[in-house]
């Protein structure tokens, strides 16, 4: 990982941003100042910004509205969440009945991991949870090493896609994901093909589930705190911030926004 500088992107025709949310935007699980006027500065500039969180969407609503972002993607590609004046709309990539369906599956094997993993816990956010279910890890409640391996092992067994965030381990049915969401959003929103374009792009996150974004993003960074789980990224970003969650977002911003004067 090379250390971010305001060079990085120069003589690069950036467009947009892909960015993770929780301790890539928000620290200590509230975003911070540098990284909202961060935000606000990318949008001024003309800049396209589209957080892709596991987050869930009742989570992810209410930032939706508030932040100067074009839209939010919430659990883990599946939901897009776009303002329209002072509301939201809410597009799919399932349709009602098969989310429906599957909804009733991984509520089964949400019960199941409670009852059979000592300490799992499911999110305190999975009221608001629509094609996912998630097990907190590291937010309010700390589940060792092992005990995650456990949880995503029984989700993979049930047919469940899993992934291991900064706080959850999620877990859902369907072939989404967040580069899927990604290639998908971009082109609802734009009538752009991401793929065409990638390295216009510019993906920042913070942990192993940002790993299939850091592949295939070459303009690909983490914020600092992904240092934690270096060991474990089967393919690291190419960029590494300073500063951790939110002020890396900050510097991030500084360096695309500094190519582009």
């Amino acid at each position: 990982m090379i250390l971010l500088d305001r060079s990085a992107f120069t003589g690069q025709s950036l467009v947009g941003v892909l960015t993770d949310i929780d301790d890539t935007l928000t620290t200590e699980g509230a975003i911070t100042a540098d990284a909202l006027d961060a935000l606000g500065a990318l949008h001024e500039a003309g800049v396209h910004v589209i957080p892709i969180t596991g987050r869930p969407v009742g989570w992810s609503e209410p930032f939706a509205l508030r932040w100067p972002v074009d839209a939010i993607v919430p659990e883990n590609g599946a939901v897009a969440l776009v303002r329209q004046g002072q509301a939201l709309r809410k597009l799919y990539q399932q349709d009602e009945a098969l989310r429906a369906a599957n909804f009733v599956r991984m509520q089964q094997v949400a019960r199941r991991i409670v009852r059979e993993v000592p300490g799992a816990v499911l999110a305190q956010d999975s009221a608001g949870r629509e094609t996912d279910i998630a097990v907190d890890h590291s937010e309010f409640v700390h589940l060792p090493p092992e005990r995650i391996a456990q949880v995503v092992r029984m989700m993979q067994d049930e047919g469940m896609n899993a992934t291991v965030s900064s706080i959850h381990i999620n877990g859902w049915y369907g072939d989404h994901n967040k580069l899927a969401g990604a290639r998908w959003i971009v082109r609802e929103l734009f009538g752009r093909d991401l793929d065409s374009e990638i390295d216009r792009w510019v993906y920042v996150g913070d942990s192993t589930n940002d790993v299939l974004m850091f592949e295939h993003f070459p303009h690909s960074v983490g914020v600092a705190n992904i240092r934690r789980f270096e060991a474990e990224l089967t393919h690291p970003p190419r960029y590494v911030t300073p500063s951790e969650r939110g002020t890396g977002f900050a510097e991030v911003a500084r360096a695309i926004l500094s190519a582009r004067t």
